[in-house]
């Protein structure tokens, strides 16, 4: 356990910064927690750094200690209307490294207008939990090769489910894919939780302009509907023009943005 005083302004005593546990760090003062600071690797291997304060006093001093044990680059995430917890951490040397989205999405077909879609001839959409794990595997692998060689694929939404090292594919039963005769396409990756999150859309890229990403859209929102949820949840990267233009095609809105910041 490491503790050092800071002078603070808070009370007439110092505020003290204790690392309790691996990673994470709290603000006493007069032994009151006044603040809470963790680190945790994301699933692509990034850390990430998140601090909860009461005062700016408390906030400076946690990031103080957590940048003097950690190694850059850190990363954190912010509500991007959060004016207050965007300057903090720019104070801290952080600077704004990326921008999402984050849309909600109707599932009703005829609200999104997907009622009658279709995918293209030779193509079937094989429901979540009935795909082939091999070739699930062998389409999110050459999807990531794909985008990684262009774009690279931190442009993508954040993946924050934890996963071992090495698999992309952490739950087969959460995926929904378009498939040829003898391989796949394309596919969706919907997380059913409270409000549903669409984590991944994806479509090789030789197959891209055929209808197959808004045909995989009308069946994972269409399974939605029927089990009860009226919207969904995505989030989309400011730079993914496609993405946004493919999900404002079927009536989402995008109702809040958050920032990546990186030091």
């Amino acid at each position: 356990m490491n503790t050092k005083p800071f002078a603070s302004g808070l009370s007439e005593n110092a505020v003290m910064i204790t690392r309790v546990a691996d990673r994470q760090w709290h603000a006493l003062d007069d032994d009151l927690v006044v603040g809470r600071g963790h680190a945790q690797h994301r699933p692509d291997g990034r850390l990430f750094v998140s601090i909860d304060a009461w005062h700016d006093a408390a906030f400076d001093r946690l990031a103080e200690a957590m940048l003097a044990e950690l190694p850059a680059p850190l990363y954190t995430v912010v509500d991007e209307a959060d004016v207050e917890l965007t300057a903090r951490w720019r104070r801290a040397g952080f600077t704004i490294r990326r921008r999402e989205w984050e849309y909600v999405v109707p599932t009703d077909p005829r609200v999104t207008g997907l009622e009658d879609v279709l995918p293209p001839s030779g193509v079937t959409i094989v429901p979540a939990g009935q795909a082939d794990e091999c070739r699930l595997r062998a389409v999110d692998r050459a999807i990531r090769d794909e985008v990684e060689a262009t774009v690279g694929w931190q442009s993508m939404p954040a993946e924050v489910v934890p996963r071992p090292e090495g698999d992309t594919i952490v739950d087969p039963s959460k995926y929904a894919v378009a498939a040829a005769p003898d391989h796949y396409l394309g596919l969706i990756r919907v997380v059913p939780m409270y409000r549903p999150r669409i984590g991944l859309v994806a479509v090789r890229a030789d197959e891209q302009r055929r209808g197959i990403a808004r045909a995989l859209l009308a069946h994972a929102l269409g399974a939605l509907h029927r089990s009860g949820f009226a919207t969904a949840w995505t989030e989309v990267h400011e730079s993914n023009q496609a993405a946004s233009a493919l999900f404002e095609s079927i009536g989402a809105r995008p109702m809040s943005s958050n920032l990546e910041l990186v030091r």
